[in-house]
Order: structure tokens, then sequence, then C-alpha cells
């Protein structure tokens, strides 16, 4: 019997089944890049242990529960807010336009062909683990000064906040797609996304209490946690990276492994940069610092995502730009640059062009919505920022009612209650 879906390849797009109905893949390529898709998505969705170990490990002993449940809140309530408006803001299909998507909330499709359906059902999962490293990378800016009911809101709305230029960028319909705009694995629409709106939060909540200046305060708490936090990002971003050639079907595998080898030799050039500067005393006390030393690694990981502040607003700046210069047409699939040369191969300042417009658009987009959104909480009344006795305190007493085993340390004036 024939195949149905028999024909020739041609690589499937996120959330996009017009190529399966036109019958261009035959049914195991597209089994292989499902499962391919699927297992990449599990993988993504440690990078939230991730990012709560190396959070945690970042702030005050008095806040290390709560930054964990934050990371824990994002998935729950970024997930539930994808599933009912994100995957449709950005793979809607059902009134195509270049600016938002429109179809497919409250995702389900399971009247659809079985293959169709199997594809749809890997896309959402990938994407959604896009999605909600958004939120994570916000809570990062938010550290120790924001309300717990204030942040379930945020990162509800976050997803919504990312969907939307996910479709300019990602969706075979979004302006930015058709201009020639390249950002294979979310370096603008989830890092500089991200990114803007920590820088934001950060600076519409201000610093935190002895954070900053001479009597500032900024050892880490758990520098081992820390590491081991940025050890499984290191670990996550292979597959944000590798998973974003969308499968491994015909050509997609050698650009797989070609992502994968980008990916570990560029945080290995970001450790190997902190490493020598920290022996350079001009600009350190010639001890490796383990915040600069992961700084470093992240900040070239998220470069490779063509794909907070000096890690993903820089780093996806520099990914972003480094497309317009450096990108050239692949041998064996079109595909992957869409015949666009940057400018080192003859493509003039063309798509750098294009590459930095996209960079402005979701600067703005990402810094608008996210003071409309922190300045209506702040005037709510569920609030925003905690109280000065209240950031003395420590969140993981404040939210959670936790005086864990480093209660030694905190330094209060008043006795530790919850009231």
């Amino acid at each position: 019997m024939a195949d149905p879906f028999a024909g020739s390849l041609e690589g499937l797009l996120p959330g996009s089944t017009s190529r399966l109905e036109q019958g261009n893949m035959t049914y195991q390529q597209v089994q292989d890049d499902g499962v391919w898709v699927i297992t990449s998505s599990f993988t993504i969705f440690t990078m939230t242990s991730g990012f709560g170990l190396l959070e945690s490990g970042r702030v005050s002993s008095k806040d290390e529960v709560n930054i964990m449940v934050k990371n824990v809140i994002d998935v729950i309530f970024g997930g539930l807010s994808y599933w009912m408006f994100g995957f449709g803001m950005t793979f809607g299909d059902s009134w195509p336009n270049p600016f938002i998507g429109v179809g497919k909330f409250f995702f389900d499709p399971d009247g659809e062909h079985e293959i169709v359906q199997g594809w749809n059902y890997a896309s959402f999962i990938f994407q959604m683990s896009f999605a909600t490293t958004t939120s994570t990378i916000v809570s990062a800016g938010m550290a120790e000064r924001i309300r717990l009911k204030s942040y379930i809101v945020i990162a509800f709305l976050l997803t919504v906040v990312h969907s939307i230029p996910a479709h300019w960028v990602w969706s075979d319909h979004g302006f930015f797609y058709l201009m020639g705009v390249i950002d294979s694995a979310g370096c603008s629409v989830v890092h500089l996304v991200g990114g803007i709106s920590g820088l934001v939060a950060t600076l519409y909540l201000k610093p935190r209490q002895n954070r900053f200046g001479e009597k500032g305060q900024q050892q880490l708490s758990n520098p081992t946690n820390a590491v081991l936090g940025t050890f499984m990002l290191w670990w996550g971003w292979l597959a944000f990276n590798t998973g974003s050639t969308y499968g491994v079907s015909k050509y997609k595998w050698r650009l797989a492994a070609r992502s994968a080898v980008a990916t570990i030799m560029s945080s290995a050039g970001g450790g190997m940069t902190i490493v020598f500067l920290s022996f350079l005393p001009k600009f350190t006390d010639k001890k490796i610092k383990v915040d600069m030393l992961i700084d470093g690694l992240l900040a070239s990981l998220v470069s490779t995502t063509v794909g907070v502040v000096p890690v993903h607003v820089i780093g996806s700046t520099w990914g972003m730009i480094a497309v317009g210069i450096f990108a050239e047409t692949d041998k064996y699939s079109k595909e992957v640059t869409r015949g666009m040369n940057g400018l080192m191969y003859g493509g003039g300042f063309t798509l750098l062009g294009y590459q930095l417009l996209a960079v402005l658009a979701m600067s703005v987009w990402s810094a608008l919505c996210t003071i409309i959104l922190l300045v209506t909480l702040h005037h709510s009344p569920i609030g925003l920022r905690v109280e000065q006795w209240e950031e003395e305190l420590g969140a993981d007493l404040r939210e959670h009612g936790l005086a864990g085993h480093n209660i030694a340390k905190y330094k209060v004036e008043k006795k530790l209650t919850t009231q």
C-alpha cells in the first residue's frame, strides 16, 4: 500500500502542518522528527531545575526556597497560559496575518489525522518548553523583591508577551519570517524578550537592600548549587539548539550535530575568556570568580541560540547581529538561512539590517509590555514590591513559613515570625 505522506522532503516548521497535508514527507520521516523534538523537549525542561539551582545559589540564603518555588510557578502558570493562548498566538492559522496567530487556542488537536495530530503535539510540548523559559529569565531580575502573588500573574502573562513576537519570527505568516529574519532557537523571542523584561523589572523594582555600594554584600549563598545549576543549563542548551532543527530526517541530523559542536565550543570560548581575564589585575584580584565564570558561560550559550542583562540582553543581541555578519547558505539545505547570506559572505547589509530591526522591535515590545504589567500590579490590591522589613525577613519565612537551616545567618532586628 502506498504511503499517503510519501513525497519530496522539505523540513517541517514548528506548529505548521501544511507540508504534511500536501504529502511532502513520509510517515517514517515525520515519526523520526517527532521523536527527536519530543526528546529534546524533555531535556529542555530540565533547564528549569538548572535555573532554580543557579538562582537560588546566587540569592540570599533567606530566599533560596522562594526562588525555587518561582521556577515551579513558571512551568505551572506559564504552561497553562501557553496551552490557553500562547501556542495559538504563535502558530494559529485560522486567520493568517503577519502580526498574531489566531486559532489553536486551548490546544486540542484530537480531531486531526494521526500524523498531523502527532506533529502538533510534538510542536506544542517543544514550544511550551521555550515559552516557560522566558518567564524563568525574568524571575532572576525580580529576585528577593517581588510578592509571590504578583509573580504568578507575571508568569502567566509573560508567556503571551513571548508568544506574539514568536509569531513574527517563527510562523510562516509572520512578517519577520517573510522578511528573512533568522532566529532558529529563540535568541530574540526567548532570550532578548526575557532579558529586556528582566532589565525593565530590575530598574522598576530598584536594587535589593545592601546589595551594591561600598557596604554591599554580593556573596553567593550557595556557590555549589549555582555551578551545578549551570551544568544543568549547559546540558539543556544542547537540546535547546539541536532540537531546533525540528528533526533528524535527511539533512537535519547533520545540522543538529553541527549545532551541538557550535554550542559546546562557544561555551568553552566564553568560559576560557573569563578565566584569562581573571588573571589580569586590571579586571579582578587574580581570582576566578564563580559568578563571573557562570555569566561568561551563559552569555556565550545565549549567543548561539540563533538562535539577566549581561547574559540575556547582550548575549542575544550579539547572537542576532552575528547572523547578519556570518550567515552562509548551507549547500545541503537553503532552509537554514532561506537563501540569505551575511555581510562576510556577499550578502551585503540586507540580512544584518533585518536582524537589527528585529532586535529593536523585540526590545520595544518587551519593554512596553513589561512596564504596563508592572505599573498595573504596583497599583493593584495585591501590590508588587515587598516592604523593607519583609525583604529583611526573607521570602522563605514570609511566603512559605520556613525558617531553614541557615536561620543563624539572617540579619534582622525583629523576632522571626510569620506575623
